[in-house]
């Protein structure tokens, strides 16, 4: 009784209470629950396509689309402060698309700030034909603890599909740009330059229980090229068990000093269901 409790915020106001700190393995008794739906929605995100996010392809019509918010601190033993927001908002009239993307993060620990992100994405898009589109993009980042504090990309392009048939999907699109970074105070090299980016997405139904993926985007400038490739295989084994593997590799061809010019994520979801 003598705990003190803060409140758990989202859009719909107050919806729970959280024990300040643990006090023992009965206290948290959904822990283990919250987790696991968080874990949950990880895997759906990895085993969810989204290729149908190059022009407008399967969208309805009318807005769609969603607002999240969460909220948490802490205080007793620790003191922290947690703070996200995140839309996904997109209208869409038969001819012409709207998408806009927003995500903000802020955290603290002991009252220092230790992570404050916004990453945004805005796209106009407008059929032509049954498979060709163009669109004007802007989209960035600003992060006071990456190598970037700020980047952004304005750009316009075309897109076509190469194949749209039930097994195999094959979408690009590209285009001229402008892009803009402020980098750390430590690096000293903000620059402004022409870019351009280009991007693709393969899906192919190998049988009806396996499918692969690839997704590539580049974006390239005089001062560094980005490109980003995730090659997947999803497997349904049986009725009860699914897997998907994935490799991501991030390549830079001029990367800032101090870091690599390649990461690579080897990425491994599992759903085994007993119902």
């Amino acid at each position: 009784m003598g705990n003190r409790t803060l409140p758990y915020i989202t859009l719909a106001g107050i919806v729970a209470f959280t024990p300040a700190f643990a006090q023992t393995a009965f206290d948290n008794t959904n822990m283990a629950e919250d987790r696991n739906e968080a874990l949950a929605e990880d895997i759906e995100d990895d085993f969810e396509r989204d290729i149908d996010d190059f022009g407008n392809r399967g969208r309805a019509l009318g807005f769609d689309g969603s607002v999240a918010l969460r909220g948490s601190a802490t205080s007793g033993n620790s003191d922290d402060v947690y703070l996200g927001i995140g839309s996904n908002l997109g209208y869409y009239d038969g001819t012409n698309g709207y998408t806009l993307r927003l995500n903000y993060t802020y955290a603290e620990d002991e009252g220092d700030t230790t992570e404050e992100s916004l990453f945004y994405d805005f796209q106009y898009t407008r059929d032509f034909t049954s498979r060709a589109y163009g669109f004007a993009k802007v989209q960035g980042t600003v992060d006071e603890f990456s190598a970037y504090d700020s980047d952004t990309f304005v750009g316009i392009g075309a897109g076509y599909w190469i194949y749209d048939q039930p097994t195999i999907k094959w979408a690009v699109q590209g285009g001229p740009g402008y892009r803009v970074a402020e980098l750390d105070d430590a690096l000293d090299a903000d620059f402004e330059e022409e870019a351009l980016s280009l991007s693709s997405a393969f899906s192919y139904q190998i049988s009806p229980t396996t499918f692969m993926t690839n997704d590539t985007d580049i974006i390239g400038s005089e001062s560094d090229t980005v490109i980003y490739n995730e090659i997947g295989l999803n497997v349904a084994l049986n009725d009860t068990l699914a897997l998907r593997t994935s490799l991501g590799t991030e390549y830079h061809t001029d990367p800032q000093d101090g870091f690599d010019d390649t990461d690579n994520t080897l990425g491994v979801s599992l759903v085994i269901g007993l119902n």
